[in-house]
């Protein structure tokens, strides 16, 4: 049987996505999107599309998952996410990844992927109780196997994600010790010169790992009714934006920046010395109410998605451009995971045979 070898990327891989729950909003993309678009001309990025995880909830609705997958990549490139230079592709066109999500669901305790603390919230946010599906915990352990499937070695994440990345690196590091003879007194930067298949990938959070939604209190969810979208227009935002609790009329003293109002307008205004101005006044309830930040706001968001809006209705109605677009990415994908798996299989003795998939 002839030896596999990894191939030896010229640029530094990424991978990340989302699942397809609906349209992408502000904080994805202050939380990972707006990262991506800074990486994609200087490393090898891809960008997945999870639908297979977007079944551990929804299961009885395929055609709004497909929907979802497609709209997605509408928001991408409204985003500045540009097909030219990197892969966009379907988690379920990627047959590898299934098959390693299995081998790794080998090397993980049970309890241990029910300690995720982005698990266990995520139950207690969808209200799952105890009626959620195997599947469900299990799309823990095939976050581990999306990423390493590319042998990633950064994840651009917002912070709420960086206990899925950290499980990765707990997988990454077994599969090495396990498979490949790599000492567990190894540095997770030395994996790979040891012999590892498997590079100890790390978190990419951004400088906003976490947007507060307009409801001032939660995550930005569209799940909670408390998000902004790429497709917003200016009136719909200042509505959002005017809603936005501060706290500020039950405050006796001057104003605390620390609220969620202070958030956007460090994370939307982009002229610092006008941001650390309003901070001041604010502050120091020099006559400024929080309307007139909100307003300001309101009108640096709109700036900011006017662009957005233009790029993504070039591709509404446009399925068959999308569909171009992920072909490419999912055969640029398959074309990496391939590579993993077939390591993968080898070192641990699992491998009988080549294989070749493509497109028809």
């Amino acid at each position: 049987m002839p030896k596999t070898t990894a191939s030896t990327a010229t640029r530094p891989r990424v991978l990340t996505g989302d699942t397809p729950t609906g349209q992408l909003h502000l904080g994805h993309y202050v939380g990972s999107v707006r990262r991506r678009v800074e990486l994609q001309a200087s490393h090898e990025c891809f960008f997945l599309l999870a639908n297979m995880h977007a079944f551990t909830t929804r299961a009885d609705r395929p055609q709004e998952i497909r929907r979802d997958t497609l709209e997605i990549v509408r928001d991408y490139l409204a985003m500045g996410i540009d097909p030219e230079q990197c892969s966009i592709f379907i988690q379920t066109e990627i047959p590898a990844i299934a098959e390693l999500t299995y081998l790794f669901a080998m090397l993980l305790p049970f309890n241990r992927v029910m300690r995720n603390p982005t698990l266990k919230d995520e139950i207690q946010v969808k209200g799952l109780g105890e009626t959620y599906s195997f599947g469900f915990p299990l799309y823990a352990v095939g976050q581990t196997a999306d990423i390493l499937a590319f042998r990633a070695t950064s994840v651009p994440v917002g912070e709420d994600q960086v206990p899925h990345i950290e499980l990765t690196r707990e997988v990454a590091r077994r599969f090495n010790q396990v498979y490949c003879g790599v000492s567990d007194q190894a540095e997770d930067a030395e994996h790979v010169a040891l012999g590892g298949i498997f590079p100890v990938p790390h978190a990419d959070v951004g400088p906003i790992g976490r947007l507060v939604g307009t409801d001032g209190k939660n995550k930005m969810s569209k799940s909670l009714g408390n998000a902004i979208f790429v497709t917003d227009d200016l009136k719909t935002i200042r509505k959002k934006i005017g809603g936005l609790f501060t706290g500020r009329q039950t405050m006796t003293e001057p104003g605390d920046i620390s609220n969620a109002l202070f958030d956007y307008v460090r994370a939307f205004i982009p002229d610092r010395a006008r941001v650390e101005e309003l901070e001041r006044r604010y502050a120091a309830g020099d006559n400024i109410g929080d309307g007139h930040i909100k307003v300001e706001v309101a009108e640096a968001i709109d700036a900011l998605l006017a662009p957005m809006r233009e790029r993504r209705a070039r591709y509404e109605g446009r399925d068959d451009r999308i569909l171009e677009i992920l072909r490419a990415g999912c055969t640029r994908a398959n074309a990496v995971c391939e590579e993993t798996l077939s390591l993968a299989k080898e070192a641990a003795g699992l491998r009988f045979f080549d294989r070749e998939l493509r497109y028809r």
